[in-house]
Protein backbone atom coordinates (compact mmCIF):
# COMPACT_ATOMS: atom_id res chain seq x y z
CA UNK A 1 0.00 0.00 0.00
CA UNK A 2 1.74 3.31 -1.13
CA UNK A 3 1.27 6.26 1.51
CA UNK A 4 -2.42 7.72 2.36
CA UNK A 5 -2.51 10.91 3.52
CA UNK A 6 -5.12 10.66 6.52
CA UNK A 7 -7.40 13.07 5.64
CA UNK A 8 -10.17 11.23 7.16
CA UNK A 9 -8.56 10.93 10.59
CA UNK A 10 -8.14 15.04 10.83
CA UNK A 11 -11.90 15.27 10.23
CA UNK A 12 -12.40 13.32 12.97
CA UNK A 13 -10.53 14.63 15.15
CA UNK A 14 -11.54 18.59 14.49
CA UNK A 15 -14.85 17.12 15.26
CA UNK A 16 -14.95 14.91 17.76
CA UNK A 17 -11.60 15.59 20.29
CA UNK A 18 -10.20 19.08 19.71
CA UNK A 19 -13.57 20.63 18.96
CA UNK A 20 -11.94 22.99 16.09
CA UNK A 21 -15.76 24.15 15.78
CA UNK A 22 -15.16 26.91 18.53
CA UNK A 23 -12.22 28.34 15.98
CA UNK A 24 -14.50 28.01 13.48
CA UNK A 25 -16.87 30.78 15.84
CA UNK A 26 -14.26 33.16 15.81
CA UNK A 27 -14.75 35.97 13.38
CA UNK A 28 -11.57 35.76 12.70
CA UNK A 29 -11.80 32.26 11.19
CA UNK A 30 -15.64 32.14 10.64
CA UNK A 31 -14.85 31.56 6.79
CA UNK A 32 -12.72 28.38 7.48
CA UNK A 33 -16.04 26.51 7.58
CA UNK A 34 -16.00 22.47 7.97
CA UNK A 35 -17.09 22.39 3.96
CA UNK A 36 -13.68 24.25 3.43
CA UNK A 37 -11.60 22.44 5.80
CA UNK A 38 -12.72 19.00 4.11
CA UNK A 39 -11.93 20.52 1.12
CA UNK A 40 -8.48 21.65 2.08
CA UNK A 41 -7.56 17.78 3.88
CA UNK A 42 -8.87 16.82 0.63
CA UNK A 43 -6.77 18.46 -1.69
CA UNK A 44 -3.96 18.39 0.30
CA UNK A 45 -4.10 14.62 0.59
CA UNK A 46 -4.07 14.54 -3.20
CA UNK A 47 -0.59 16.38 -3.14
CA UNK A 48 0.89 14.30 -0.43
CA UNK A 49 -0.80 11.07 -2.12
CA UNK A 50 0.69 12.04 -5.36
CA UNK A 51 3.43 14.53 -5.87
CA UNK A 52 5.05 14.47 -2.71
CA UNK A 53 5.12 10.49 -1.60
CA UNK A 54 6.91 9.87 -5.19
CA UNK A 55 9.74 11.78 -4.05
CA UNK A 56 10.70 10.05 -0.73
CA UNK A 57 12.63 7.24 -1.71
CA UNK A 58 14.93 9.42 -4.52
CA UNK A 59 15.40 12.22 -2.17
CA UNK A 60 17.29 9.33 0.19
CA UNK A 61 19.12 7.52 -2.31
CA UNK A 62 20.22 10.50 -4.76
CA UNK A 63 20.55 13.18 -2.46
CA UNK A 64 21.02 17.00 -2.37
CA UNK A 65 24.64 18.04 -3.68
CA UNK A 66 27.32 20.81 -3.74
CA UNK A 67 28.71 21.29 -7.20
CA UNK A 68 30.50 24.78 -8.63
CA UNK A 69 29.08 26.64 -6.02
CA UNK A 70 25.52 25.56 -6.84
CA UNK A 71 22.93 23.60 -4.63
CA UNK A 72 21.64 20.52 -7.04
CA UNK A 73 18.50 18.73 -5.31
CA UNK A 74 17.10 15.65 -5.47
CA UNK A 75 15.05 14.45 -8.69
CA UNK A 76 11.88 16.03 -8.56
CA UNK A 77 12.57 18.27 -5.82
CA UNK A 78 11.54 21.36 -7.82
CA UNK A 79 8.74 20.02 -9.47
CA UNK A 80 7.14 19.14 -6.01
CA UNK A 81 7.87 22.40 -4.58
CA UNK A 82 6.48 24.22 -7.44
CA UNK A 83 3.34 21.97 -7.00
CA UNK A 84 3.35 23.09 -2.99
CA UNK A 85 3.70 26.81 -4.08
CA UNK A 86 0.83 26.74 -7.05
CA UNK A 87 -1.38 24.82 -4.60
CA UNK A 88 -0.97 28.31 -2.16
CA UNK A 89 0.05 26.12 0.79
CA UNK A 90 3.11 28.11 1.98
CA UNK A 91 1.19 30.81 2.81
CA UNK A 92 -2.09 29.03 4.14
CA UNK A 93 -2.21 30.66 7.57
CA UNK A 94 -0.39 34.11 6.15
CA UNK A 95 -2.50 37.18 5.67
CA UNK A 96 -4.01 37.55 3.31
CA UNK A 97 -2.59 41.49 2.72
CA UNK A 98 -0.14 39.53 1.27
CA UNK A 99 -1.30 37.07 -0.71
CA UNK A 100 -1.58 34.47 2.28
CA UNK A 101 -4.90 32.17 3.42
CA UNK A 102 -5.47 33.46 6.61
CA UNK A 103 -6.26 29.92 7.64
CA UNK A 104 -6.48 28.44 11.25
CA UNK A 105 -3.10 26.85 12.40
CA UNK A 106 -5.13 23.93 12.74
CA UNK A 107 -5.65 23.09 9.07
CA UNK A 108 -2.18 24.54 8.84
CA UNK A 109 -0.39 22.07 10.86
CA UNK A 110 -2.77 19.38 9.67
CA UNK A 111 -1.65 19.79 6.53
CA UNK A 112 2.05 20.38 7.14
CA UNK A 113 2.25 16.82 9.41
CA UNK A 114 0.53 14.76 5.86
CA UNK A 115 3.66 16.43 3.43
CA UNK A 116 5.84 15.42 6.49
CA UNK A 117 4.62 11.61 6.23
CA UNK A 118 4.51 11.84 2.30
CA UNK A 119 7.99 13.15 2.45
CA UNK A 120 10.18 15.22 5.13
CA UNK A 121 13.09 16.24 3.31
CA UNK A 122 10.70 18.31 1.09
CA UNK A 123 8.22 19.53 3.70
CA UNK A 124 11.09 20.90 5.59
CA UNK A 125 11.60 24.18 2.65
CA UNK A 126 7.78 25.56 3.30
CA UNK A 127 8.17 24.93 6.96
CA UNK A 128 11.18 26.86 6.77
CA UNK A 129 9.18 29.88 4.91
CA UNK A 130 6.03 29.86 7.18
CA UNK A 131 8.24 30.20 10.36
CA UNK A 132 9.86 33.37 8.72
CA UNK A 133 6.58 35.08 7.27
CA UNK A 134 5.13 34.42 10.68
CA UNK A 135 8.50 36.19 12.26
CA UNK A 136 8.64 38.99 9.44
CA UNK A 137 4.41 39.60 9.83
CA UNK A 138 5.31 40.35 13.64
CA UNK A 139 8.44 42.04 13.61
CA UNK A 140 9.15 43.39 10.15
CA UNK A 141 9.09 46.93 8.79
CA UNK A 142 6.30 47.93 6.21
CA UNK A 143 8.41 47.93 3.55
CA UNK A 144 10.41 44.65 4.15
CA UNK A 145 6.78 43.28 4.55
CA UNK A 146 5.50 44.72 1.29
CA UNK A 147 8.83 43.76 -1.02
CA UNK A 148 9.16 40.02 0.56
CA UNK A 149 6.12 38.50 2.38
CA UNK A 150 3.97 38.25 -1.27
CA UNK A 151 7.42 36.42 -2.82
CA UNK A 152 7.35 34.36 0.03
CA UNK A 153 4.18 33.46 0.59
CA UNK A 154 3.64 32.18 -3.00
CA UNK A 155 6.67 30.09 -3.18
CA UNK A 156 9.07 32.26 -5.51
CA UNK A 157 11.32 33.05 -2.71
CA UNK A 158 12.22 30.39 0.46
CA UNK A 159 12.85 31.63 4.08
CA UNK A 160 15.81 29.86 6.91
CA UNK A 161 16.56 30.59 10.00
CA UNK A 162 20.36 30.95 11.17
CA UNK A 163 20.89 30.53 14.81
CA UNK A 164 23.57 27.96 15.31
CA UNK A 165 27.68 28.45 15.00
CA UNK A 166 30.04 25.99 15.78
CA UNK A 167 30.89 27.31 18.85
CA UNK A 168 26.70 28.48 19.78
CA UNK A 169 24.19 25.62 19.76
CA UNK A 170 21.89 25.60 22.58
CA UNK A 171 24.02 28.37 23.95
CA UNK A 172 22.80 31.12 21.43
CA UNK A 173 24.37 34.08 23.50
CA UNK A 174 27.69 32.83 22.32
CA UNK A 175 27.43 33.71 18.67
CA UNK A 176 29.63 35.86 17.40
CA UNK A 177 28.42 36.91 14.03
CA UNK A 178 28.41 40.65 13.34
CA UNK A 179 26.58 43.23 11.86
CA UNK A 180 27.83 46.90 11.21
CA UNK A 181 26.28 49.93 10.41
CA UNK A 182 26.53 50.37 6.66
CA UNK A 183 25.74 54.27 6.91
CA UNK A 184 22.30 54.04 4.57
CA UNK A 185 19.90 51.81 7.10
CA UNK A 186 21.25 48.32 5.76
CA UNK A 187 24.35 46.43 7.70
CA UNK A 188 27.26 44.44 6.62
CA UNK A 189 26.49 40.70 7.83
CA UNK A 190 30.13 39.07 8.23
CA UNK A 191 30.14 35.27 9.94
CA UNK A 192 29.67 31.90 9.98
CA UNK A 193 26.05 29.27 10.13
CA UNK A 194 25.80 26.19 10.47
CA UNK A 195 22.51 23.10 10.20
CA UNK A 196 21.01 25.36 8.07
CA UNK A 197 18.47 23.90 6.66
CA UNK A 198 17.01 24.47 2.84
CA UNK A 199 20.30 27.23 3.17
CA UNK A 200 21.06 26.71 -0.33
CA UNK A 201 18.92 25.16 -3.33
CA UNK A 202 17.70 25.11 -7.32
CA UNK A 203 13.94 24.96 -6.82
CA UNK A 204 13.34 28.50 -6.42
CA UNK A 205 14.68 31.98 -7.28
CA UNK A 206 15.82 33.67 -4.07
CA UNK A 207 16.64 32.71 -0.79
CA UNK A 208 15.88 34.95 2.38
CA UNK A 209 17.81 34.33 5.53
CA UNK A 210 16.63 35.48 8.72
CA UNK A 211 20.25 35.40 10.84
CA UNK A 212 21.09 36.64 14.27
CA UNK A 213 23.84 38.64 14.74
CA UNK A 214 25.63 41.46 17.03
CA UNK A 215 25.86 45.06 16.71
CA UNK A 216 29.35 46.73 17.57
CA UNK A 217 28.99 47.55 21.31
CA UNK A 218 26.21 45.34 22.22
CA UNK A 219 26.01 43.59 25.71
CA UNK A 220 27.38 39.67 26.04
CA UNK A 221 24.98 37.01 25.71
CA UNK A 222 21.53 36.90 24.46
CA UNK A 223 20.41 40.31 25.60
CA UNK A 224 22.72 41.50 22.93
CA UNK A 225 21.38 39.72 20.00
CA UNK A 226 19.62 41.20 16.73
CA UNK A 227 18.01 39.66 14.00
CA UNK A 228 18.73 40.35 10.22
CA UNK A 229 17.04 39.68 7.03
CA UNK A 230 19.52 38.66 4.12
CA UNK A 231 18.57 37.68 0.97
CA UNK A 232 20.84 35.68 -1.32
CA UNK A 233 20.09 38.25 -4.18
CA UNK A 234 19.28 41.48 -3.02
CA UNK A 235 15.93 42.57 -4.79
CA UNK A 236 15.02 45.67 -6.59
CA UNK A 237 11.98 47.98 -5.41
CA UNK A 238 9.60 46.28 -7.84
CA UNK A 239 11.00 42.58 -6.57
CA UNK A 240 13.40 41.77 -9.46
CA UNK A 241 16.78 40.56 -8.31
CA UNK A 242 19.40 42.10 -8.46
CA UNK A 243 22.94 41.34 -7.18
CA UNK A 244 24.47 38.45 -5.70
CA UNK A 245 24.77 38.88 -1.90
CA UNK A 246 27.90 38.18 0.17
CA UNK A 247 26.00 34.84 1.50
CA UNK A 248 27.50 31.57 -0.07
CA UNK A 249 27.04 27.94 0.81
CA UNK A 250 30.35 26.51 1.41
CA UNK A 251 29.12 23.25 2.15
CA UNK A 252 26.64 20.67 2.69
CA UNK A 253 26.27 17.98 5.61
CA UNK A 254 26.55 14.54 5.54
CA UNK A 255 24.06 13.27 7.71
CA UNK A 256 22.28 10.60 8.79
CA UNK A 257 19.22 10.99 6.96
CA UNK A 258 16.96 13.70 5.13
CA UNK A 259 19.30 13.67 2.42
CA UNK A 260 16.80 15.19 -0.03
CA UNK A 261 17.09 18.17 2.27
CA UNK A 262 20.40 20.59 1.42
CA UNK A 263 21.97 21.20 4.98
CA UNK A 264 24.57 24.13 4.77
CA UNK A 265 27.09 25.51 6.41
CA UNK A 266 26.46 28.87 5.10
CA UNK A 267 29.45 31.96 5.14
CA UNK A 268 28.75 35.81 5.48
CA UNK A 269 31.29 37.93 4.32
CA UNK A 270 29.88 41.75 4.36
CA UNK A 271 26.62 40.74 3.34
CA UNK A 272 23.82 43.20 3.41
CA UNK A 273 21.53 42.62 5.35
CA UNK A 274 18.05 45.18 6.71
CA UNK A 275 17.37 44.76 10.74
CA UNK A 276 13.91 43.10 11.52
CA UNK A 277 12.35 44.38 14.60
CA UNK A 278 14.58 46.33 17.58
CA UNK A 279 18.18 46.60 18.20
CA UNK A 280 19.00 43.54 20.47
CA UNK A 281 15.58 42.34 19.79
CA UNK A 282 16.96 39.75 18.12
CA UNK A 283 15.44 37.01 20.17
CA UNK A 284 12.14 38.11 20.84
CA UNK A 285 11.41 37.86 17.07
CA UNK A 286 13.44 34.80 16.36
CA UNK A 287 11.20 32.98 18.87
CA UNK A 288 8.15 33.97 17.06
CA UNK A 289 9.66 32.05 14.03
CA UNK A 290 11.13 29.31 16.73
CA UNK A 291 8.14 28.82 18.20
CA UNK A 292 5.93 28.04 15.28
CA UNK A 293 8.60 25.53 13.99
CA UNK A 294 8.67 24.05 16.90
CA UNK A 295 4.87 22.90 17.00
CA UNK A 296 5.76 21.98 13.05
CA UNK A 297 8.63 20.03 14.18
CA UNK A 298 6.01 17.50 16.67
CA UNK A 299 4.47 17.54 13.66
CA UNK A 300 6.67 16.41 11.41
CA UNK A 301 7.86 13.33 13.96
CA UNK A 302 4.13 12.53 13.87
CA UNK A 303 3.94 12.62 9.63
CA UNK A 304 6.85 10.53 9.70
CA UNK A 305 5.01 7.74 12.33
CA UNK A 306 2.04 7.82 9.97
CA UNK A 307 4.65 6.81 6.98
CA UNK A 308 6.42 4.44 8.93
CA UNK A 309 2.89 2.44 10.19
CA UNK A 310 1.81 2.24 6.76
CA UNK A 311 4.61 1.34 5.77
CA UNK A 312 5.04 -1.74 8.33
CA UNK A 313 1.34 -2.43 8.19
CA UNK A 314 1.36 -3.34 4.35
CA UNK A 315 4.53 -5.49 4.80
CA UNK A 316 2.66 -7.74 7.97
CA UNK A 317 -0.56 -7.88 5.92
CA UNK A 318 1.90 -9.24 3.13
CA UNK A 319 4.44 -11.73 5.19
CA UNK A 320 3.80 -14.82 6.00
CA UNK A 321 5.68 -16.17 8.20
CA UNK A 322 5.73 -19.04 11.45
CA UNK A 323 1.68 -20.50 12.44
CA UNK A 324 -0.58 -19.11 15.22
CA UNK A 325 -4.00 -20.48 16.28
CA UNK A 326 -5.87 -17.61 15.41
CA UNK A 327 -9.18 -18.85 14.18
CA UNK A 328 -9.80 -17.24 11.09
CA UNK A 329 -6.44 -15.88 10.85
CA UNK A 330 -4.71 -14.03 7.77
CA UNK A 331 -1.65 -16.35 7.67
CA UNK A 332 0.61 -13.40 7.70
CA UNK A 333 2.58 -12.30 10.41
CA UNK A 334 -0.54 -9.90 11.38
CA UNK A 335 -1.98 -13.21 13.37
CA UNK A 336 1.12 -12.87 15.50
CA UNK A 337 0.20 -11.38 19.53
CA UNK A 338 3.33 -9.24 19.13
CA UNK A 339 3.37 -7.99 16.05
CA UNK A 340 -0.19 -7.02 16.95
CA UNK A 341 1.43 -5.50 19.78
CA UNK A 342 3.57 -3.25 18.21
CA UNK A 343 1.13 -2.12 15.41
CA UNK A 344 -1.77 -1.37 18.07
CA UNK A 345 1.06 0.49 20.08
CA UNK A 346 1.85 2.57 16.96
CA UNK A 347 -1.69 3.61 15.92
CA UNK A 348 -2.55 4.30 19.39
CA UNK A 349 0.38 6.78 19.86
CA UNK A 350 0.11 8.73 16.90
CA UNK A 351 -3.48 9.16 17.58
CA UNK A 352 -2.51 10.92 20.74
CA UNK A 353 0.46 12.66 19.50
CA UNK A 354 -1.66 13.97 16.80
CA UNK A 355 -4.50 14.79 19.02
CA UNK A 356 -1.92 16.66 21.24
CA UNK A 357 -0.18 19.12 18.35
CA UNK A 358 -4.07 19.58 16.81
CA UNK A 359 -4.98 20.85 20.42
CA UNK A 360 -1.60 22.89 20.39
CA UNK A 361 -2.05 24.69 17.44
CA UNK A 362 -6.26 25.22 18.19
CA UNK A 363 -4.75 27.29 21.27
CA UNK A 364 -2.51 28.97 18.89
CA UNK A 365 -5.77 29.84 16.78
CA UNK A 366 -8.32 30.70 19.62
CA UNK A 367 -5.49 33.50 20.92
CA UNK A 368 -4.89 34.70 17.32
CA UNK A 369 -8.71 35.05 17.30
CA UNK A 370 -8.29 37.63 20.44
CA UNK A 371 -10.54 34.50 22.67
CA UNK A 372 -8.41 35.25 25.72
CA UNK A 373 -5.04 35.06 27.73
CA UNK A 374 -6.17 31.77 28.92
CA UNK A 375 -5.38 30.56 24.95
CA UNK A 376 -1.80 31.88 24.60
CA UNK A 377 -0.86 30.43 27.81
CA UNK A 378 -2.49 27.08 26.89
CA UNK A 379 -0.83 26.97 23.68
CA UNK A 380 2.68 28.06 25.23
CA UNK A 381 1.94 25.37 27.68
CA UNK A 382 1.33 22.60 24.96
CA UNK A 383 4.21 23.49 22.53
CA UNK A 384 6.84 21.87 24.36
CA UNK A 385 4.49 18.74 25.17
CA UNK A 386 3.73 18.83 21.30
CA UNK A 387 7.08 18.93 20.03
CA UNK A 388 8.61 16.91 22.16
CA UNK A 389 6.09 14.09 22.52
CA UNK A 390 5.51 13.82 18.97
CA UNK A 391 8.85 13.84 17.34
CA UNK A 392 9.50 10.96 20.65
CA UNK A 393 6.48 9.27 18.87
CA UNK A 394 8.08 9.73 15.49
CA UNK A 395 11.18 8.01 16.60
CA UNK A 396 9.51 5.00 18.49
CA UNK A 397 7.07 4.32 15.66
CA UNK A 398 9.78 4.44 12.64
CA UNK A 399 12.50 2.33 15.04
CA UNK A 400 9.35 -0.24 15.63
CA UNK A 401 8.39 -0.39 11.58
CA UNK A 402 11.79 -1.45 11.28
CA UNK A 403 11.41 -4.34 14.06
CA UNK A 404 7.99 -5.18 12.67
CA UNK A 405 10.12 -5.88 9.23
CA UNK A 406 12.50 -8.16 10.87
CA UNK A 407 15.57 -8.61 9.08
CA UNK A 408 14.11 -7.30 6.45
CA UNK A 409 13.84 -3.87 8.04
CA UNK A 410 17.61 -3.71 8.03
CA UNK A 411 18.07 -3.94 4.56
CA UNK A 412 17.50 -0.49 2.37
CA UNK A 413 15.78 -1.62 -0.28
CA UNK A 414 12.55 -1.96 1.76
CA UNK A 415 12.55 1.72 3.11
CA UNK A 416 11.41 0.99 6.25
CA UNK A 417 14.48 2.30 7.82
CA UNK A 418 14.70 5.44 5.92
CA UNK A 419 11.87 6.66 7.88
CA UNK A 420 14.04 6.08 11.53
CA UNK A 421 16.80 7.75 9.71
CA UNK A 422 15.38 11.04 8.84
CA UNK A 423 13.23 11.31 11.94
CA UNK A 424 15.96 11.09 14.14
CA UNK A 425 17.28 14.95 13.96
CA UNK A 426 13.69 15.72 15.00
CA UNK A 427 14.40 15.47 18.36
CA UNK A 428 17.35 17.77 18.24
CA UNK A 429 16.41 20.76 15.89
CA UNK A 430 14.63 23.98 16.90
CA UNK A 431 15.61 23.30 21.09
CA UNK A 432 16.34 19.03 21.64
CA UNK A 433 13.62 17.45 23.54
CA UNK A 434 15.53 17.94 26.80
CA UNK A 435 15.25 21.52 26.40
CA UNK A 436 11.40 21.47 25.66
CA UNK A 437 11.23 19.91 28.77
CA UNK A 438 13.06 22.40 30.85
CA UNK A 439 10.99 24.84 29.23
CA UNK A 440 7.84 23.13 30.45
CA UNK A 441 8.96 22.83 33.74
CA UNK A 442 10.52 26.69 34.22
CA UNK A 443 9.01 29.24 32.00
CA UNK A 444 5.90 27.62 31.43
CA UNK A 445 5.42 27.22 35.12
CA UNK A 446 5.69 30.49 36.13
CA UNK A 447 2.15 31.30 36.85
CA UNK A 448 2.30 28.92 39.52
CA UNK A 449 0.70 26.12 37.66
CA UNK A 450 -2.39 27.90 36.74
CA UNK A 451 -2.32 27.02 33.18
CA UNK A 452 -1.65 22.95 34.15
CA UNK A 453 -4.26 22.72 36.08
CA UNK A 454 -6.71 24.19 33.98
CA UNK A 455 -5.84 21.22 31.64
CA UNK A 456 -6.23 18.55 34.50
CA UNK A 457 -8.99 20.21 35.55
CA UNK A 458 -10.45 19.75 31.69
CA UNK A 459 -9.26 15.82 31.95
CA UNK A 460 -11.06 15.38 34.91
CA UNK A 461 -14.74 17.19 33.56
CA UNK A 462 -14.56 14.66 30.89
CA UNK A 463 -13.55 11.68 33.25
CA UNK A 464 -16.51 12.25 34.95
CA UNK A 465 -18.82 12.51 32.59
CA UNK A 466 -17.67 9.55 30.73
CA UNK A 467 -18.09 7.27 34.24
CA UNK A 468 -21.89 6.52 33.23
CA UNK A 469 -20.67 4.66 30.03
CA UNK A 470 -17.02 4.02 29.77
CA UNK A 471 -16.32 3.69 33.10
CA UNK A 472 -13.55 1.26 32.96
CA UNK A 473 -11.69 4.18 31.04
CA UNK A 474 -12.77 6.94 32.69
CA UNK A 475 -11.61 6.15 36.22
CA UNK A 476 -8.20 5.76 35.32
CA UNK A 477 -8.14 8.68 33.13
CA UNK A 478 -9.37 10.55 36.67
CA UNK A 479 -6.89 8.88 38.28
CA UNK A 480 -3.79 9.90 36.21
CA UNK A 481 -4.54 13.22 35.88
CA UNK A 482 -5.07 13.71 39.64
CA UNK A 483 -1.47 11.72 40.39
CA UNK A 484 -0.08 14.50 37.42
CA UNK A 485 -1.72 17.28 39.24
CA UNK A 486 0.29 16.67 42.83
CA UNK A 487 3.64 15.79 40.86
CA UNK A 488 2.74 19.49 39.30
CA UNK A 489 2.42 20.92 42.63
CA UNK A 490 5.25 19.57 43.70
CA UNK A 491 7.50 21.00 41.05
CA UNK A 492 6.23 24.68 41.58
CA UNK A 493 6.56 24.07 44.56
CA UNK A 494 10.67 23.47 44.01
CA UNK A 495 12.69 27.10 44.46
CA UNK A 496 16.01 25.06 42.75
CA UNK A 497 15.07 24.88 40.02
CA UNK A 498 17.96 21.79 39.31
CA UNK A 499 15.48 19.80 41.39
CA UNK A 500 13.10 20.65 38.23
CA UNK A 501 15.35 19.98 35.08
CA UNK A 502 16.14 16.43 36.93
CA UNK A 503 13.14 15.26 36.15
CA UNK A 504 12.09 17.87 33.44
CA UNK A 505 11.93 14.78 30.54
CA UNK A 506 9.99 12.17 32.61
CA UNK A 507 7.20 14.83 33.52
CA UNK A 508 6.73 16.01 30.30
CA UNK A 509 6.34 12.47 29.01
CA UNK A 510 4.25 11.44 31.83
CA UNK A 511 1.97 15.05 31.01
CA UNK A 512 1.91 13.48 27.85
CA UNK A 513 0.67 10.35 28.37
CA UNK A 514 -1.86 11.63 29.91
CA UNK A 515 -3.18 14.14 27.45
CA UNK A 516 -2.84 11.43 25.22
CA UNK A 517 -5.58 9.32 27.35
CA UNK A 518 -7.69 12.31 27.62
CA UNK A 519 -8.05 12.12 24.00
CA UNK A 520 -8.62 8.55 23.45
CA UNK A 521 -11.31 8.60 26.11
CA UNK A 522 -13.27 11.79 24.12
CA UNK A 523 -12.29 9.92 20.65
CA UNK A 524 -13.86 5.95 22.67
CA UNK A 525 -16.94 8.46 23.61
CA UNK A 526 -17.76 9.33 19.73
CA UNK A 527 -17.07 5.86 18.92
CA UNK A 528 -19.00 3.45 21.19
CA UNK A 529 -18.57 0.33 20.90
CA UNK A 530 -16.61 0.83 18.04
CA UNK A 531 -12.40 0.64 17.16
CA UNK A 532 -12.21 3.88 18.54
CA UNK A 533 -12.99 2.65 22.01
CA UNK A 534 -11.04 -0.59 21.04
CA UNK A 535 -7.94 1.54 20.26
CA UNK A 536 -8.22 4.13 23.65
CA UNK A 537 -9.07 0.71 25.76
CA UNK A 538 -5.35 -0.65 24.36
CA UNK A 539 -3.67 3.18 25.17
CA UNK A 540 -5.19 3.41 28.55
CA UNK A 541 -4.93 0.21 30.20
CA UNK A 542 -1.39 -0.87 28.46
CA UNK A 543 0.54 2.54 27.92
CA UNK A 544 -1.06 5.61 30.02
CA UNK A 545 0.16 3.52 33.06
CA UNK A 546 3.87 4.41 31.73
CA UNK A 547 2.94 8.13 33.91
CA UNK A 548 3.69 6.18 36.93
CA UNK A 549 6.90 5.42 37.05
CA UNK A 550 7.32 9.01 35.06
CA UNK A 551 6.05 10.47 37.78
CA UNK A 552 7.94 9.18 40.71
CA UNK A 553 10.97 9.34 38.58
CA UNK A 554 9.86 12.94 38.24
CA UNK A 555 10.00 14.04 41.83
CA UNK A 556 13.14 12.13 42.55
CA UNK A 557 15.21 15.14 42.74
CA UNK A 558 18.77 15.86 41.50
CA UNK A 559 20.92 14.15 44.36
CA UNK A 560 21.80 11.16 42.49
CA UNK A 561 22.30 12.98 38.94
CA UNK A 562 25.31 14.36 40.19
CA UNK A 563 25.84 11.50 42.98
CA UNK A 564 28.73 10.45 40.08
CA UNK A 565 31.85 12.42 39.87
CA UNK A 566 33.16 12.54 36.22
CA UNK A 567 35.48 9.78 37.18
CA UNK A 568 33.37 7.78 38.55
CA UNK A 569 31.28 8.10 35.25
CA UNK A 570 34.48 7.38 33.11
CA UNK A 571 35.40 4.39 35.48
Amino acid sequence: MPYQAPADEYAFLFEHVVDFDEVQATDRFGEASSDVAQAILTEAAKLCDEVLAPLQRPGDLHPARLENGVVRTSPGFAEGWCAIAEGGWVGMAADPAHGGMGLPMTLTSAVNEMMSGACLSLQLAPLMSQGQIEALEAHASDAIKDLYLPKLIAGEWTGTMNLTEPQAGSDVGALTTRAVPNGDGTYAISGQKIYISWGDHDVAENICHLVLARLPDAPAGTKGISLFLVPKFIPNEDGSLGPRNGVTAVSLEHKIGLHGSPTAVMQYDSATGWLVGPEQGGMAAMFTMMNNARLGVGGQGIGVAEGAYQHALTYAQERKQGRTAVEGGTGTILDHADVRRMLITMKADIFAARAIALSCAKAIDMAHAGAGPEWEARAAFLTPIAKAFGTDTGIAVAETGVQVHGGMGFIEETGAAQYSRDVRVTAIYEGTNGIQAMDLVARKMMDGGETAARLLDEIETCAEEARSVLPDLAEPVWQASESLRETTEWLVAQTDMSERFAGAVPYLRAFARVLGGYMHLRAALADLGGPREALARFYIKRLMPEHVGLLAHAQAGADDLYGLSPDDLAA
